[in-house]
């Protein structure tokens, strides 16, 4: 291995992070990230690097925002999402400037970077051969009763702000020299920023309980003696994972702090060893272009789908349907369904409405529930990534086709091309309800956006979708696949839009793999059709694993704070 050399790679604001790589004597096709903990910074696993002794990987290992020579407020960044965010640019900038394949990447991650990566890979899916995870801090101790709930109303009463880590480095590993050397290093910090203190609780225990969606060969390692964090959120996480080569091993003895441990030759020399198994393993994650028949997520919509007869469903259902109807929108959901197009057109708007003070208190807090925060959090991220592909397509000298397969009223559409007046672009927008065309007929024109057609359509059929001329170049699909639950329509549409599109055309799609509320909507909401609302969630790998079944390859992705929507960006591959 040689020695290290140091760069930067620019994250998705533009912010240089920094981390240093490890090249072999010899060319390689694999590679391994290193995720330093909370606090610390990439010089910190230097000698983990050398002690793991891989002489055919090439191994990085960055900073992370606001921790050694990345910019940012020490232990601060706006949020933990932002972090995740970094971690998936990280790996794709290696991969691009090394010509390494997600698909021959390892990671190797420490506490807070193990909870992180934990995090990156249930939400963006990147394909991965192996992850180690290393004391993830999925639930740290903190030592205070009620100490989230203090910290949430500290937050909300105060906004930004810091505490001070209680960790020193004797409770971290029994080794004499590695206290003395964290002690003494000056880039070890101490502070941590509350918001970002709260978004790792939050969105662990998000990631955990759904760590089903995981299939990535893991290994999680566990300290025997862990005064910061705790073990048995581990090993609920552990038992959660799909994946089909897993394993957990606890350390006795070992302080939070394994790599740098007393007998760090254990923990260092299982995880050479996991990490070898993958690669050298010819058995890859099973295909979930058929989880819509099994698997985690099928369970839970026929359980969703049962008939529950509850006293409590039972009285929410009735206030829903009758004092809920002073909020517009609860009576808007009622006629025209909560996942229609004017509902969505709605909450786009969110400007609350009702009958009575009380109806308009009541709207006001039904805008402000969690998932339709996260749908206007997606209106921003598909606009951003449509004006990113319209902006590339023009950059190429091509003419942008816009076709969204089901537009509702397609404001975001809209939109975005009214925010790029110089990009020549047209776009078909395609629905199965007259009601919607006619509302978005009646929008461009109030908005004044030319070039724009609303035409009746069935997105699921591939052959009308194939047909269309002229050959559109950007597709959309947003909002429609979170609301069938089988994939072979699914399929049907991907495959009609790749039929339609030449070679370095871009989809657009959205995707919702979780969802806080999955059950309140099942027993209390009606959809579109005028049944209750029930959704199969596809986890990202499901989903991008659809796309790429169709030959469409993924470039990045977008995902609101709370975990619920995704928007992607991929590029058509015929070759």
């Amino acid at each position: 291995m040689n020695p290290a050399t140091e760069h930067t790679f620019p994250s998705h604001d533009g912010a240089e992070l920094f981390y240093r790589a490890w090249h072999p004597a010899n060319p390689s096709d694999k590679a391994l990230l290193v995720f330093h903990r909370g606090h610390e910074h990439s010089g910190r696993m230097e000698e983990l690097v050398k002690d793991l002794g891989f002489d055919d990987f090439h191994v990085f290992a960055w900073d992370a925002r606001g921790h050694g020579r990345s910019p940012g407020d020490r232990g601060s960044a706006e949020n933990l999402a932002v972090i995740i965010k970094d971690a998936d640019c990280f790996a794709r900038h290696i991969s691009s400037k090394h010509g390494i394949p997600l698909e021959s990447m390892a990671v190797l991650a420490h506490s807070v970077g193990a909870a992180i990566v934990a995090a990156w890979v249930h939400d963006y899916a990147p394909p991965l051969r192996a992850m180690v995870l290393a004391a993830p801090a999925f639930d740290v101790k903190l030592y205070v009763p009620f100490a989230i709930p203090a910290l949430r109303l500290r937050q909300k009463a105060f906004g930004h702000g810091y505490i001070r880590s209680y960790v020193k480095a004797k409770v971290l590993t029994h080794d004499p020299e590695q206290v003395e050397a964290y002690a003494a290093d000056p880039a070890i910090f101490r502070q941590i920023a509350v918001n970002i203190l709260l978004d790792l609780y939050d969105t662990s225990r998000r990631v955990v309980s759904d760590a089903g969606a995981i299939t990535v060969p893991t290994l999680v390692m566990a300290a025997g003696s862990d005064w910061v964090v705790k073990r048995s959120v581990q090993e609920t996480f552990y038992r959660n994972l799909s994946s089909h080569r897993k394993e957990y091993c606890m350390l006795p003895g070992f302080y939070h702090a394994l790599f740098h441990e007393k007998d760090r030759h254990i923990p260092i020399t299982r995880s050479r060893e996991f990490i070898r198994e993958c690669f050298e393993a010819q058995d890859r994650p099973a295909s979930l272009l058929h989880a819509d028949r099994g698997g985690f997520t099928k369970t839970e919509f026929d359980l969703l789908s049962a008939l529950n007869h509850s006293l409590g469903w039972r009285l929410m259902r009735s206030a829903m349907r009758t004092l809920g109807k002073l909020s517009q929108g609860i009576r808007l959901g009622w006629q025209s369904g909560f996942d229609s197009g004017e509902t969505l057109d709605y909450v786009y708007a969110n400007r609350p409405k009702g009958i009575t003070p009380l109806g308009r208190m009541m709207d006001k807090s039904y805008l402000e529930s969690v998932g339709w925060r996260g749908i206007r959090q997606r209106k921003v991220h598909l606009e951003k990534l449509l004006r990113q592909g319209m902006a590339s397509l023009h950059a190429q000298g091509q003419e942008v086709r816009i076709l969204d397969v089901a537009t509702g009223v397609g404001r975001y559409v809209l939109d975005a091309m009214k925010a790029l007046p110089r990009v020549k672009a047209t776009a078909l927008l395609r629905d199965y309800k007259e009601v919607n065309l006619k509302a978005g007929s009646k929008l461009a024109q109030e908005l004044d956006v030319q070039g724009v057609t609303y035409r009746w359509g069935d997105a699921f059929d591939r052959a009308s979708l194939a047909s269309l001329q002229p050959r559109p170049n950007l597709g959309i699909i947003s909002g429609l696949f979170e609301l069938i639950p089988d994939n072979g329509r699914i399929l049907a549409t991907l495959h009609g839009l790749a039929d339609a599109m030449d070679d370095g055309g871009i989809l657009i799609y959205t995707n919702q793999p979780w969802h806080p509320q999955i059950e309140f909507i099942a027993r209390t909401l009606i959809n579109r059709e005028g049944q209750p609302w029930i959704m199969r969630r596809r986890t990202q790998a499901e989903m991008d694993e659809l796309v790429r079944s169709a030959g469409f390859e993924k470039q990045t992705m977008e995902i609101d704070p709370w975990g619920i929507f995704t928007v992607s960006l991929a590029i058509r591959r015929r070759s």
